[in-house]
């Protein structure tokens, strides 16, 4: 199974690592200290929460999010099923992401998706099971697997935030491609996750001043 990050004190250890061997990361964690270690159980909400977040802000998600669980007795598959498209739109969710979230309760139910058993899992045979599903590509399978299974070396190619931080910290041309940015992420490994999150930490950091 790939590696995960355990303990708040690994994340620490692991964040010191990276801002020995990157002196941008290192300057952020001088600036802000330590990010977060963002975190969220594994659960068919935390999926659907993850789905809510395709292309939206945070606080829209978590909007949508919290009108669902005000509607559902309890957030199973089988409850999200019992809505109908006009409950799923008054809780803010577009027809593409009623869509997708209803293909993801069907898989549930049906067995074809298994939380715990992606505990068991690599990080590719994750990411393969759920990106087979309507509306799951590798954005929100790396979401997932960074916040929910504390997948330790993932760089989230497809998140805006996590590039454009990175942009501006190493004074990067706009026009840098995604292989070209890959590249500059090989040195943080194995620990991509936590360079992605101190990412966060800077753009979130900066967004709030």
């Amino acid at each position: 199974m790939s590696e995960q990050i355990t303990t708040l004190d690994h994340y620490h250890l692991s964040c010191d690592q990276l801002a020995k061997a990157d002196a941008d990361l290192g300057r952020i964690i001088t600036a802000y200290g330590y990010p977060p270690l963002w975190t969220r159980p594994n659960t068919f909400e935390s999926l659907v929460h993850i789905i809510l977040e395709q292309q939206v802000s945070l606080a829209s998600a978590l909007s949508a999010l919290n009108k669902l669980k005000e509607r559902l007795p309890e957030f199973t598959a089988a409850n999200i099923l019992s809505l109908t498209d006009q409950e799923l739109r008054e809780c803010y969710l577009s027809r593409q992401k009623a869509i997708y979230t209803r293909s993801l309760a069907e898989a549930m139910l049906s067995g074809q998706i298994d939380l715990e058993e992606f505990n068991q899992l690599d990080n590719e045979a994750v990411r393969d099971a759920l990106t087979k599903l309507k509306g799951i590509g590798n954005w929100t399978a790396d979401v997932y697997l960074m916040f929910v299974l504390s997948r330790a070396d993932i760089f989230p190619i497809g998140d805006l935030a996590a590039v454009n931080a990175l942009k501006r910290i190493k004074s990067l041309p706009a026009a840098i491609t995604k292989d070209e940015i890959l590249d500059i992420t090989e040195k943080w490994k194995p620990y991509r996750t936590v360079a992605s999150m101190i990412l966060w930490h800077y753009y979130l950091s900066q967004k709030t001043r």
